[in-house]
């Protein structure tokens, strides 16, 4: 199946008031086990590369984005590609010609003006490549090591008023909003803000992203995607499915040398963590209460195994 764009897979989700799933990717099992999660769901899927996990990979960026495009034209369902998190402007500058329809301009960091005045820039030169941008706006911590922010913390919260005038003057397609999740979150623990998300769904006209999606509980995702969010970010989810996965395998059989017993089996509990959430998000609207208290009940089963 040929490439499918962001823009399209998030656009659509968001008029029939669902999300999309992005999945953050960093080895040929990741990618693996994404698309074959989203064709067990039957739905697409976005593959995510972060400048992270270049950087992981001798800062290449194309060996990996040729695996995913390879895996994504394969795929039984629609899958497209995103760059995530990118600070650097050369590596921005390679996503056009790997196959990225889209990209994730991260100046988070940044004072609020100089935030602006980046993601301008980015967003300028992105859309005359046909590139679809997302960014961000308050602060979902967590990222490049860090603690998980204190998602109470004073100006940790994104502001309605402050957002709209950001989408206004940023030319984004997308805001990430900080709602209450944190990066890196390896327990199921937080609580999101759905009266400020409700804010924000009502001040913006653009699709509203969740990152740090992993620590966020089922009910309270399927929550934020009823609340406006068309698309949900995960990483850290799949990297506890498949070290534990890896781990039970090795403990089991501790003279095991052939990497192919343990990486298959942590490619299918990441493939089984990847179906779950697809579910969750992309059922949020229509999926009734018996369904939801299954697929939970199916969560934590994937994630004990």
């Amino acid at each position: 199946m040929p490439l499918a764009s962001t823009g399209d897979l998030v656009g659509r989700a968001a008029a029939a008031r669902s999300a999309v799933a992005a999945f953050n990717i960093i080895t040929l099992e990741h990618i693996e086990a994404v698309v074959a999660g989203a064709e067990s769901a039957g739905m697409p899927v976005v593959l995510q590369v972060s400048e992270n996990a270049v950087k992981y990979r001798y800062g290449r960026l194309l060996p990996l984005a040729a695996a995913a495009v390879a895996a994504a034209e394969g795929a039984a369902v629609p899958v497209a590609l995103h760059l995530d998190h990118v600070q650097s402007d050369a590596l921005l500058r390679q996503a056009p010609d790997a196959g990225f329809s889209s990209v994730m301009y991260d100046a988070s960091r940044l004072p609020y003006a100089e935030n602006l005045a980046a993601t301008r820039a980015a967003a300028d030169w992105a859309h005359a490549q046909g590139l679809w941008i997302e960014a961000e706006l308050g602060e979902v911590g967590g990222k490049d090591g860090a603690a998980p922010l204190d998602a109470h913390a004073p100006g940790a919260r994104t502001d309605p008023a402050e957002a709209r005038a950001y989408v206004a003057d940023s030319a984004v397609d997308a805001l990430a909003v900080a709602v209450g999740s944190s990066h890196a979150m390896t327990t199921r623990t937080a609580a999101l803000d759905h009266d400020l998300l409700k804010e924000l769904s009502g001040a913006l006209e653009v699709p509203l992203v969740l990152h740090g999606s992993s620590g966020v509980p089922d009910d309270e995702l399927a929550s934020a995607v009823a609340g406006g969010i068309a698309k949900v970010n995960v990483g850290t989810a799949l990297n506890i499915a498949m070290t534990g996965a890896i781990r039970e395998h090795l403990t089991a059989r501790p003279d095991a040398v052939d990497s192919r017993g343990y990486l298959t089996a942590g490619r299918e509990a990441m493939a089984r963590t990847v179906a779950t959430i697809i579910q969750v998000v992309a059922g949020a609207r229509s999926c009734p209460q018996s369904q939801a208290s299954q697929i939970r009940r199916h969560a934590m089963v994937t994630r004990a195994s």
